[in-house]
């Protein structure tokens, strides 16, 4: 494995900027997703483009990358998952028989191992013929932060979502029901407020 925290440090320093439209974010998600992964295991994956989908389509990476989730969880002897996956590593090709059976088998793992949402999956033809690629990039973004929980590294949106929830615990919450000792009429006579 290169060192990841390389990678995904480097390519942090880019901008976060709103996009047109959710084909846009879509692309920036699988542009993240390919950062993370070429991280963790020197994949070359383009991250525009079908050049992500492609680099998926044989499903080999997907089954190494829920492996490595597994022994995380076992390193960490956590409940879930337990279970590896079995696939074809070698000479594979996109769309055959082998690479439906790697895609299928790692939609397996989410659905059993991991416990990913319905709503979070896609279907094996989602990614051998891209029809529809925002759901496997949503199911990637889900079985990333449930790796980054056992420890592994995360894609830049992931470490967002987990920065954004470490500041939201940390601050105070403020009520808006006023506390028992309170006086309601004060809070009613305010002035500009209607009684």
């Amino acid at each position: 494995m290169a060192n990841p925290v390389a990678g995904i440090a480097g390519s942090a320093a880019k901008s976060v900027r709103p996009f047109r439209s959710s084909e846009a974010y879509v692309e920036a998600m699988k542009e993240d997703l390919a950062d993370w992964l070429n991280a963790l295991y020197s994949l070359g994956l383009p991250g525009s483009g079908d050049g992500f989908l492609t680099g998926l389509a044989t499903g080999t990476t997907l089954c190494q990358h829920a492996n490595a989730v597994t022994e995380a969880a076992r390193a960490l002897a956590a409940a879930r998952p337990t279970r590896g996956v079995a696939f074809q590593a070698h000479s594979v090709a996109p769309g055959s028989f082998m690479a439906r059976d790697n895609v299928a088998s790692f939609i397996g793992w989410c659905r059993a191992e991991l416990g990913v949402p319905e709503v979070l999956m896609f279907e094996t033809e989602d990614l051998v013929l891209r029809k529809n690629e925002k759901s496997v990039v949503l199911c990637l973004l889900e079985v990333a932060r449930r790796g980054a929980r056992l420890g592994l590294l995360a894609p830049r949106l992931v470490q967002f979502e987990q920065e954004i929830e470490r500041e939201l615990r940390a601050t105070p919450q403020v009520s808006s029901v006023p506390a028992a000792e309170e006086d309601v009429t004060e809070i009613a006579t305010v002035p500009g407020v209607p009684t």
